[in-house]
């Protein structure tokens, strides 16, 4: 995988900052509570899954137009690290019972002894999420994140992650 993700997220904010943002300010700040968000899931390097890892993320009580900003932490099963900051997108069903969201997040990688090397110590991570919205407000759903260097470095063969996620907003 590429920087498609990346792309991805950048357009699609554009465009719901054009269409649902700017009629009272394009990056107009709207309080909300903070959301935690937890995962687990495999950790995919090169097409093989090599180990698992757990992810947790923090997103702020603002968001700016169609960005929420956010920090976001992960380890996984080789001692790797990755510590980085950001934002996401969240484009919810007009009932609101189900959500898709893009993030997109530079971050320091910090390899393991076993881990895979990345090239380079920067690393971009992106994702897409897609789930449901409990009636009690939490969030369940899956997600594919990828990470790379964005040919700062070399070698730059990316790290995927399949996770399932859990999240909480607390008001």
């Amino acid at each position: 995988m590429d920087g498609t993700l990346a792309v991805v997220f950048l357009l699609t904010g554009l465009i719901d900052m054009a269409v649902n943002h700017c009629d009272r300010g394009c990056m107009s700040a709207v309080w909300s509570g903070v959301r935690h968000t937890v995962s687990a899931g495999q950790l995919v390097f090169e097409a093989d899954v090599i180990g698992q890892e757990a992810y947790y993320r923090l997103d702020a009580p603002v968001s700016f137009g169609p960005f929420r900003p956010a920090v976001g932490l992960s380890v996984d099963t080789h001692g790797d690290l990755w510590i980085g900051a950001g934002a996401v997108n969240e484009f919810t069903t007009a009932e609101g019972h189900a959500y898709a969201e893009l993030s997109f997040m530079p971050g320091r990688w910090i390899r393991g002894e076993t881990g895979p090397v990345l090239g380079y110590p920067l690393e971009f991570r992106s994702g897409l999420e897609a789930g449901i919205y409990r009636e009690n407000g939490d969030r369940v759903g899956v997600s594919l994140d990828h990470r790379s260097n964005g040919s700062l470095g070399r070698p730059n063969p990316g790290l995927e992650t399949v996770l399932i996620r859990y999240s909480r907003q607390l008001q």
